[in-house]
């Protein structure tokens, strides 16, 4: 299975589904925005809709998608419409560059990588998830197993993102209970969140399931809501404050 790319995404529905639940978490931001160090000027690769843009910092925005490029709040940074793997600037054009949970979605990883420490004269900052996280979510566990797997190949591994940017340090990116941000993994304390579509249209995992693996994955999901079967299982969740997912912040230094 391939990496969910550009080709099979709905950006129109994806990009209103960002706009309505993908708030960003200050939390994820701060830790974000202090990986970026001094950097003074910032390239956001696969900036969608531009989450995390960090304030005072000039950042310029890389985004192939047009709806979601038309999806960027007034005031956001400036945007290219480009790819990854073949980004429009010099050498050493910026402090630094970061990518947010958009690596999975490049058509060529290796590319995009090398793209982003050509131009970086300092360091690459990427939001991940590490497809070698064995503790997999109850989403993905119970209901929805195709996204796990895909992600699973999706998803870089540690040692292609070292392959491609070097030295890295990384670091586990705990998820609130009530994060903000709708990714994946965002709602694993407020499963209900998930029955909700507005929710499931900002989460690129459920793009590629069809509407018949979505329905009897949310059906399965909502009967065990209703008859205590899912607290049975995963009621224990109810008592944590934040949680480690496979979520990780990677740094390679310049």
């Amino acid at each position: 299975m391939a990496a969910l790319t550009a080709a099979d995404m709905d950006y129109d529905k994806l990009g209103a589904g960002y706009r309505r639940t993908r708030v960003p978490d200050p939390r994820i931001g701060r830790l974000i925005e202090h990986s970026l160090g001094d950097a003074a000027s910032v390239l956001n690769v696969g900036a969608g809709t531009g989450a995390y843009e960090p304030a005072g910092i000039a950042v310029v925005a890389v985004e192939p998608s047009g709806p979601l490029l038309a999806a960027r709040p007034p005031g956001a940074a400036p945007a290219v419409q480009a790819y990854a793997e073949s980004l429009p600037f010099a050498d050493g054009s910026f402090d630094a560059a970061m990518a947010l949970l958009t690596v999975h979605h490049w058509a060529d990883m290796r590319a995009g990588l090398r793209e982003m420490r050509r131009v970086a004269c300092g360091r690459v900052v990427l939001f991940t998830w590490d497809p070698q996280f064995d503790d997999a979510p109850w989403l993905t566990q119970q209901y929805v197993l195709r996204i796990r797997e895909r992600d699973r190949i999706g998803f870089p591994s540690l040692a292609l993102l070292s392959e491609a940017l070097g030295r890295l340090r990384t670091s586990v990116v705990p998820i609130p209970h009530d994060c903000s941000d709708g990714f994946l993994g965002a709602f694993w304390r407020r499963p209900e969140a998930y029955l909700d579509e507005r929710v499931r249209d900002g989460i690129s995992g459920f793009a590629r399931l069809n509407r018949q693996e979505t329905t009897e994955a949310m059906d399965r999901l909502g009967r065990d809501l209703e008859t205590g079967e899912w607290e049975r299982r995963n009621g224990y969740l109810r008592r944590l404050e934040e949680i480690d997912l496979g979520y990780r912040l990677v740094v390679a230094p310049g």
